[in-house]
């Protein structure tokens, strides 16, 4: 499956790099658009191979870097203006934008990998999405961590991460081997991260954060395992909290429901999972089927 490098240009000028995974010709139906929003720190391409499936099923699938992330990072991230809601409001917002014009009338369904099950929360164009699959969908508040790695996370986010970001004016997590650097804002966010999500935000903005994020009607599936340090079911219900209008399922799984014996925070999207996690995904994003019914908590 060859991809089509695309251009999309925010409302404030900014311009993402991504790509189109345009529909296999042969899959026996078009069911329209699938938007992949990647994790904190996660390349696009990290997800291409589940995108190149997604296409094979018959949807056009559209990959993007955030800003200051992979191809949509500037020449200077030091400086760089940038909050993590930048990331729906300005980012995923002008996606969706671009999804509606080049498929006018076509349902645009959204996988959100960890933060990118939230970003869609932030973006004002969240009304047009038809269904949203977050997949370990949480922001990373110090006090949902998994107990076994909680003092871990923690250094990694409040200690390590805002002192290098203070020095270096950006997160420079590709050095220690961690994720893709982060611009400053990003990573300051995370480490001082409160529980409220409204709270980590200036008061004038508080209500429009959370009439946004309430707007959202699309039916959602929320999937995390039950070895996920990150999106613990506390750390998954805090988000789904802010969508009183949608229907929403929490569902949870162990390694050993899908054959392995471990899957962590971001093994769901290595491609060892075509058969069994991808293959039951699609059965969500096609007709709204939650595949794993013994498994709502």
């Amino acid at each position: 499956m060859t991809a089509v490098p695309i251009e999309i240009t925010c409302a404030d000028g900014f311009v993402l790099h991504g790509h189109h995974w345009p529909a296999s010709a042969t899959a026996p139906r078009r069911p329209g658009v699938a938007v992949i929003t990647a994790a904190t720190g996660v390349l696009a391409r990290y997800y291409h191979r589940y995108a190149a499936f997604l296409a094979d099923a018959g949807f056009d699938v559209v990959t993007f870097d955030y800003r200051g992330i992979g191809d949509s990072r500037p020449s200077r991230l030091r400086g760089m203006r940038c909050r993590w809601q930048d990331w729906g409001r300005k980012d995923l917002d002008a996606v969706l934008g671009e999804a509606g014009r080049r498929w006018p009338g076509a349902p645009v369904s959204v996988v959100g990998h960890s933060v990118g099950g939230v970003v869609p929360l932030w973006a004002p164009r969240n009304t047009e999405i038809a269904r949203v699959l977050s997949v370990g969908g949480q922001y990373a508040w110090r006090g949902d961590f998994a107990p076994w790695a909680r003092r871990r996370l923690i250094w990694r986010w409040r200690v390590v991460g805002p002192l290098l970001t203070l020095v270096c004016g950006y997160f420079p997590a590709r050095r220690l081997g961690w994720m893709e650097d982060l611009p400053r804002g990003v990573a300051m966010e995370c480490a001082r991260r409160r529980p409220r999500m409204e709270d980590n935000y200036p008061r004038a903005e508080r209500a429009d954060v959370v009439a946004v994020a309430a707007a959202l009607t699309a039916p959602v599936l929320a999937v995390a395992t039950t070895d996920d340090e990150y999106a613990t079911p506390a750390a998954v219900r805090r988000v789904l909290a802010y969508l009183p209008a949608t229907s929403h399922e929490f569902v949870q799984l162990s390694p050993d429901v899908l054959g392995h014996s471990s899957i962590g925070h971001f093994g769901l999207f290595h491609s060892r999972h075509r058969d069994d996690f991808w293959a039951d995904s699609v059965r969500w994003l096609l007709d709204g089927e939650n595949p794993w019914p013994e498994h709502v908590r």
